[in-house]
């Protein structure tokens, strides 16, 4: 697929809210992957999930916070502060969580490019997700 090269800002407001419960400011897009910034507001618990079909690598811009992952058996809980970066292949469960002192902002690539709401499997988690 032969795309031209974009240049933007990160919007004001959010497009949407992802299947776990973060609201999503959608950025760039090519053929092979796209890429968004993911805010949890401070206090909050995402809804588990799983994807279907994508990978993402997250990098934390700011805020505090824990990711559960679980890929069968291997399971692990990590802080999650700036400067974090992570992988979530597909199939994996995770669930994530911000402190109560501000929210958590993050970026994510999603390859490839993320399909829409029927690619999160909902699961059961590490933590109660708010709802």
């Amino acid at each position: 697929m032969d795309q031209g090269f974009a240049t933007m800002r990160l919007p004001d407001a959010p497009d949407a809210v992802a299947p776990d419960g973060s609201e999503v400011r959608v950025l760039l897009r090519l053929g092979r992957g796209s890429m968004a910034h993911f805010e949890l507001a401070a206090g909050r618990v995402s809804r588990a999930v799983a994807h279907r079909a994508v990978e993402e690598i997250w990098y934390v811009l700011g805020g505090q916070g824990e990711m559960w992952r679980r890929q069968g058996e291997r399971q692990e809980t990590v802080l999650l502060q700036p400067g974090t970066c992570l992988s979530i292949p597909a199939g994996t469960h995770f669930q994530f969580r911000a402190a109560a002192s501000g929210p958590l902002a993050a970026v994510g690539a999603t390859m490839p490019p993320w399909p829409g709401p029927d690619e999160a499997l909902p699961l059961t988690g590490q933590w109660d997700a708010a709802r």
